[in-house]
């Protein structure tokens, strides 16, 4: 099983101003991060896009561009990137680009995103959610496979024998699709062929699977082997010593800003007796220390049939760099081991 790291690419703000504290540096210890995932020998890196003051990752390419001239063997990709929200040709030349640069390592998650401030920023209606998903991911995967794109739609200017350039190291350039739950998003990915990256944020882990199945035989019927219905999971987690210093790093953390989002979206505020039910053995938290995160791995990948990567989203608790960068070499020396051993 190949195992990541998800970023968001987090900045701590200022609670007087409300600002980022310091987003120069927040970039900084992010690449030092992936440098570290890279050294560590973690098979993948991921940056999502959200258009949020909290966030610095706006320009996910950019970022891993930057990451790429600093590694040498990990897999870069997005986390994801909002398909619905962006131009597919963009997206293609810019992760083909990352390719070139990157001497093979991109790739990317398209998905719609769990935030809505990319419609009206880029003048979408938000009830056209669903449809220009479908059509853009139509276009994207139309423009992987041929040089010269003949194609029309309802929500894009027609392309008439337009060349598309760059053209990326690998061929195809690998896209797997991030859900959430809906049974028709795993069923449209599993006709597609593309791997499946499943985002489990609360619950219980084992609840996705009928979703699963639902993928893998739309797959199998559509003609796929199985072997490239690929499942991932992005999973909220963090590796600490033990798992009771794990738990007490990043509880404190978590609740502060999974409160602070639940008053945007009606949710409950978190309490200590919530987290530790989604951090026990079928909670979909993965924090503890490396010989227990392996096991709850293990335990997820089993109810769900079997999963090929975890990626951790570890950067949404206000952890310190220093405590980031000894779980990223946790998860090297012990994690992976534990999991693939």
């Amino acid at each position: 099983m190949q195992i990541g790291i998800d970023s968001f690419a987090a900045a701590p703000l200022n609670p007087e101003t409300g600002r980022a504290a310091d987003s120069m540096k927040s970039i900084a210890e992010l690449l030092e991060r992936i440098e570290q995932a890279d050294r560590c020998g973690l098979d993948v890196f991921g940056i999502g896009e959200h258009h949020r003051k909290e966030f610095l990752d706006s320009a996910p390419a950019v970022i891993l561009a930057a990451a790429a001239a600093r590694t040498k063997r990990i897999k870069l990709g997005s986390a994801v990137t909002v398909l619905s929200a962006a131009d597919p040709v963009r997206v293609f030349q810019n992760f083909a680009t990352l390719d070139l640069i990157s001497q093979g390592r991109a790739e990317m998650v398209v998905g719609r995103g769990s935030f809505i401030e990319s419609f009206p920023l880029f003048g979408l209606k938000l009830e056209d959610y669903d449809d220009l998903f479908i059509e853009k991911l139509e276009l994207l995967l139309h423009i992987r496979a041929n040089e010269v794109v003949n194609w029309s739609g309802k929500f894009r200017p027609a392309l008439r024998n337009q060349a598309i350039y760059p053209r990326p190291v690998q061929d195809p350039l690998p896209i797997w699709v991030g859900v959430g739950g809906t049974p028709e998003s795993f069923a449209r990915a599993g006709m597609l062929g593309l791997p499946l990256m499943v985002a489990v944020i609360g619950g219980e882990t084992h609840r996705f699977r009928p979703l699963i199945d639902l993928y893998r035989q739309a797959g199998k019927e559509a003609g796929h082997p199985p072997e490239q219905l690929q499942v991932g999971l992005h999973s909220l987690g963090y590796v600490g010593e033990t798992t009771e210093e794990a738990v007490e790093d990043y509880f404190p953390g978590y609740a502060e800003t999974f409160t602070r989002i639940g008053r945007e979206r009606g949710w409950p505020p978190v309490t200590r007796q919530g987290f530790m039910a989604q951090a026990g053995p079928r909670g979909a938290l993965i924090v503890g220390g490396p010989e227990d995160v392996a096991a709850k791995i293990r335990r997820h990948s089993e109810a769900l049939g079997g999963i090929t990567r975890l990626s951790f989203q570890m950067d949404n608790a206000g952890l310190s760099h220093e405590k980031l960068m000894r779980s990223i070499e946790l998860i090297g020396e012990k994690v992976m081991a534990g999991v693939n051993g």
